[in-house]
């Protein structure tokens, strides 16, 4: 088994919101991994003390704990229980109730033994990628944010209006309900080779930038690593603001890869 994993911060004068991890069972049976994108809040109140990184690991850090050590529970029943969890740690301190609340989206994997299946779950914009023996990638996606009018998110108030809510899209913050909301599967053990999983900052590669496609970008993971794929996102937004170019939202974006071969 390899398992490569890197995230690396947009700016060095900002803290990584993102986050991920790899869990491998002392048996050696199986893994899980788990890669969160943190919501960044505009400047402004958004009813917590604690800030997104904080949130990111400690949501992080229980459904490390959660998928490895409870086999007898889905991944979105992981999920939501992580979050009941998390939600509980500064329930007394923030008020969980604002939109701003921190939040992220997530994406997990889990398999066992040869004979037991791959699961997986997706919640809201990263991307979680399955290879097949014969090299065919299949992309996991939760495409409610893409299906919104873009109009619709060019401002803070009217993506607000969306977040968490009927017709729009779902992030993991403060309720454990939304674990309902995401993407899931089971795909037979023999039919997986590898899976990666990716934040929206290191899938501009083939989002954004149109070097390739997903199993293009799997092949790139597989040569160069995690760290060579978002390197390479890195140069290509540095290319573009040099010819004048404006890149979505910001220059530079948290960027998390996990790609792990089974």
């Amino acid at each position: 088994m390899r398992i490569e994993l890197a995230t690396t911060p947009g700016t060095p004068e900002r803290p990584n919101e993102d986050w991920a991890a790899v869990a491998l069972p002392g048996s050696g049976q199986g893994g899980s991994l788990v890669v969160l994108d943190g919501v960044t809040p505009p400047a402004g109140d958004d009813g917590c003390v604690h800030g997104v990184p904080w949130f990111t690991a400690r949501l992080g850090g229980a459904l490390v704990e959660l998928s490895g050590s409870r086999r007898d529970m889905t991944l979105a029943e992981v999920l939501s229980e992580a979050i009941r969890r998390t939600a509980d740690a500064h329930r007394v301190t923030c008020d969980l109730s604002h939109v701003r609340t921190p939040q992220a989206t997530v994406v997990m994997a889990r398999w066992g033994g040869p004979a037991e299946p791959v699961e997986h779950l997706v919640l809201s914009d990263s991307t979680l990628l399955l290879e097949s023996p014969d090299g065919e990638v299949r992309a996991v996606l939760d495409d409610r944010i893409d299906r919104l009018p873009r109009e619709s998110l060019r401002t803070h108030a009217s993506a607000d209006a969306l977040r968490n809510a009927e017709g729009g899209f779902f992030t993991a913050a403060a309720d454990p309900g939304v674990a309902v909301r995401a993407v899931t599967g089971i795909t037979p053990r023999g039919e997986v080779r590898a899976v990666a999983a990716l934040t929206d900052g290191a899938a501009r590669w083939v989002e954004m930038f149109t070097e390739g496609n997903w199993a293009q970008c799997l092949g790139l993971l597989r040569k160069e690593g995690p760290q060579g794929l978002i390197d390479r996102v890195r140069a290509l937004e540095i290319s573009a603001q040099e010819r004048g170019s404006v890149i979505r939202w910001k220059l530079h974006d948290d960027a998390a890869v996990v790609f792990a071969e089974l």
